[in-house]
């Protein structure tokens, strides 16, 4: 089980200082990757919980104003990072080419992508939400060797369900987990998007859930 806290553009560096001392008192055996925002990457020390990014650049260096690589995060030990989140997506215009070179970018420095898929609520009421997966999936996969496929782990989150306190069905996400393992069967699946402390019960009954990416949720320390 594994569980991706991801804070988003949040708590600046006196507050990551104090919110990071919180969650490393946390006991758990499951695995903690947390995504702090870039400033607070250089903040990170701790010996309990494992540091990932919330982005990273298509470019391994050069006159990219704003962009930081792969090799960056590496040489900070950073062993995660998030690629194609929704709102990446949406505001920052990210297509599934970037996302296919991020992902390959991230291979080639041993950090494992996780990467986030979903539809929105048109795509989910007009019954095309399987096409849209299988496009997210398949583009991001492109030419990658099958050994490299099966070192991404998949973070499924329904655009319409981030932040709105509304959640799947558990037969809802069973069906998406199982078409997602109809192209890749080993890969880890997680589940995001309004997770809190009332419906994890729930979701813990799905079998296929190999864990969590929590947003809003991943602030609150205890």
């Amino acid at each position: 089980m594994i569980v991706i806290l991801n804070n988003k553009c949040n708590l600046n560096k006196d507050e990551f200082k104090a919110y990071l001392k919180d969650i490393s008192e946390i006991k758990t055996k499951i695995d903690l990757v947390l995504c702090p925002n870039f400033l607070n990457i250089s903040e990170f020390k701790s010996d309990k919980i494992i540091l990932g990014s919330q982005n990273v650049s298509a470019q391994n260096s050069g006159a990219f104003t704003g962009e930081i690589s792969a090799n960056i995060l590496k040489s900070y030990n950073v062993k995660y990072c998030l690629v194609g989140h929704s709102e990446r997506r949406k505001y920052q215009q990210e297509n599934y080419h970037e996302i296919n070179q991020k992902i390959k970018k991230l291979l080639e420095s041993n950090i494992t992508p996780i990467l986030c898929i979903g539809e929105t609520k048109e795509e989910r009421d007009s019954k095309k939400y399987k096409e849209v997966i299988k496009e997210q999936l398949l583009s991001a996969i492109k030419d990658l060797s099958l050994e490299n496929q099966k070192k991404i782990i998949i973070a499924y989150e329904p655009v319409w369900s981030i932040g709105t306190g509304l959640i799947p069905t558990n037969n809802q996400i069973e069906e998406i987990f199982s078409y997602i393992k109809s192209y890749i069967m080993t890969n880890k699946i997680l589940y995001g998007g309004s997770v809190n402390e009332t419906n994890v019960d729930t979701l813990k009954k799905i079998n296929l859930i190999d864990g969590y990416l929590l947003g809003t949720l991943s602030l609150q320390e205890k």
